[in-house]
């Protein structure tokens, strides 16, 4: 995974009426989720602010980052977990993040890119990607940035599954059965099997 370094600032005030405030700032609020856990055993958090100019650098990216969080000078590793938008404006609202640990696997989504030119493609069909991410578990420095899926092989009609694929230490959370890529007839490949049918005839 890519590193990113951001710099943030803990919070006292965490009503509605101090957050609000916090967002005219320019800041966005954030939580940073750890091991420890309350009497209850839910998990504690580090209420903290980061800038909207850093928030955006790791929202609107195509890459996954190991986050380096400094938090009035306690530095923490974490990945972003959840970010939450504004229903009409679609800026961002509140960030999650969860720290990690060196010998805690986690789960995350890692983007996927194709390569190869696909059989079904040679033949007029068209590649379609039909999920952007795979969720993995693994150590978060085996996570590499992107997982790179072959499609070669790839004929026209056929789908490649999440079940059919795999990475070294990578465990693939997404279900097995959910299609990751495929090739679909175009009228252009419709005209090619016409023509190979007719011609055979």
């Amino acid at each position: 995974m890519k590193q990113i370094s951001v710099s943030g600032a803990k919070r006292a005030d965490l009503g509605k009426k101090a957050t609000k405030a916090v967002r005219r700032e320019g800041l966005i609020p954030c939580n940073l989720y750890g091991l420890q856990k309350d009497a209850n055993g839910n998990p504690v958090a580090i209420a903290f602010t980061i800038s909207e100019k850093e928030a955006n650098k790791l929202i609107f990216t195509p890459h996954i980052y190991l986050i380096d969080i400094n938090i009035d000078g306690e530095d923490h590793k974490a990945i972003l977990r959840e970010a939450q938008f504004h229903p009409v404006k679609d800026n961002i609202l509140h960030l999650d993040f969860l720290e990690v640990h060196e010998e805690r696997p986690i789960v995350i989504g890692v983007p996927i890119q194709t390569k190869g030119l696909a059989e079904g493609v040679r033949a007029g069909g068209r590649l379609t990607t039909l999920i952007r991410k795979i969720n993995v578990k693994a150590l978060y420095q085996d996570i590499p940035e992107k997982l790179i899926i072959d499609v070669a092989h790839l004929q026209l009609g056929k789908s490649i599954k999440v079940g059919e694929l795999s990475f070294d230490k990578l465990e693939l959370v997404t279900p097995k059965e959910v299609n990751v890529v495929s090739v679909k007839m175009t009228r252009a490949a419709m005209s090619n099997a016409t023509a190979a049918a007719e011609a055979g005839a």
